[in-house]
């Protein structure tokens, strides 16, 4: 049975992410770690607009069962960072529009504005190599990045965002921080 309080927080936070871009149609993952050995996520068929305890599955971080074939593409770089990140107890990827669009001509985000100054400083951009093989890859090299780097954020050039925290009111503030960074990034760059 899925913990409808949980179900109910991530629905709405999921619409709200859906208004600002973070989310596509059936483009991005939000998840939620229940106990030590398992979480919700989204579904693959999830519409980040219109989510309910149908657009959810629990899943286990140790077993695969017959739910994982229905659950995001995203769920196994999910379980392997709750696995390996004790600290993560929300995780979430998208694409946010103005972030990612800034990692196709960029190397480094060097915040200007207070927010994002004060927040971030400065956040690398992680090129992912060959994205024929991304999925192959992908679970173990941004947990491996999340866990040596000690930060929360991962920016993937061309791919999005990944990013995790204890709290999901800060997770979400530091989406919405890192979008409107970049896209004030963009609009100055636009009057140079």
């Amino acid at each position: 049975m899925i913990n409808t309080k949980i179900v109910k927080l991530l629905s709405n936070l999921s619409l709200t992410m859906f208004r600002k871009n973070f989310f596509g149609i059936y483009h991005g993952a939000i998840s939620a770690k229940v106990d030590h050995n398992s979480f919700i996520i989204n579904t693959s068929d999830a519409i980040f607009d219109e989510m309910s305890e149908n657009s959810f599955c629990h899943l286990s971080t140790t077993k695969q069962d017959y739910r994982w074939n229905i659950a995001s593409i995203e769920s196994h770089i999910h379980a392997t960072i709750y696995n390996n990140i004790h600290e993560a107890k929300y995780i979430a990827f998208g694409v946010p529009i103005f972030t990612t669009a800034y990692t196709l001509d960029h190397d480094l985000i060097v915040f200007d504005d207070y927010f994002g100054k004060t927040t971030f400083g400065e956040v690398p951009i992680i090129n992912p190599g060959n994205y024929d093989s991304w999925y192959d890859r992908n679970a173990l090299e941004i947990t491996k990045y999340l866990k040596e780097s000690h930060t929360n954020v991962m920016i993937i050039k061309g791919v999005g965002m990944y990013i995790y925290d204890r709290d999901i009111n800060e997770l979400v503030r530091k989406i919405a921080i890192m979008e409107n960074s970049c896209r004030l990034l963009s609009i100055r760059s636009s009057y140079q």
